[in-house]
């Protein structure tokens, strides 16, 4: 008898292991994702290019594959799209900037092509999405708080 009692605890014992090892995973790092935002553009808001461009938001690539970004979009909290081209996010660190103001895509720098700023900076969400319309990552903030740029 002692011996059954001492089977089933032992089984109960390396289920209970199991269980606790195959319980739900929790969210990992999503290896596209937002990097960081300069939403307040420094110096006065003049609406000029060079000041819409010194606004952006950047996106890396930590995974071990380039990732093409054709028709990926990011998207503000008003709903302001941006809608990517023919873009590769280069792998293992691969980074990209996507700027306000208007401008030639070069290197690892695309812009959004608007004469007005996108990021709120009293407080917005920019929402990375691939081109199935799947939520990638987001990045948040709040309040300028003495600062005119956040790391997501």
């Amino acid at each position: 008898m002692r011996r059954t009692v001492s089977i089933l605890a032992a089984a109960a014992v390396a289920l209970a292991g199991s269980l606790t090892i195959s319980g739900p995973a929790s969210a990992a790092t999503p290896s596209l994702r937002f990097h960081g935002a300069q939403y307040d553009s420094p110096g006065k808001d003049t609406r000029s290019n060079a000041s819409l461009n010194a606004e952006w938001i950047s996106l890396v690539n930590t995974g071990s594959k380039a990732v093409n970004l054709k028709g990926y979009t990011i998207r503000d909290a008003s709903r302001h799209t941006y809608t990517f081209g023919s873009t590769t996010i280069a792998a293992k660190g691969g980074r990209i900037w996507v700027k306000t103001g208007k401008g030639t895509k070069s290197g690892r720098n695309v812009f959004w092509g608007s004469g007005n700023y996108v990021w709120n900076n009293t407080g917005d969400t920019a929402t990375l999405r691939n081109a199935s319309g799947k939520s990638l990552d987001t990045c948040s903030w709040k309040s300028k708080a003495n600062r005119t740029w956040v790391a997501c």
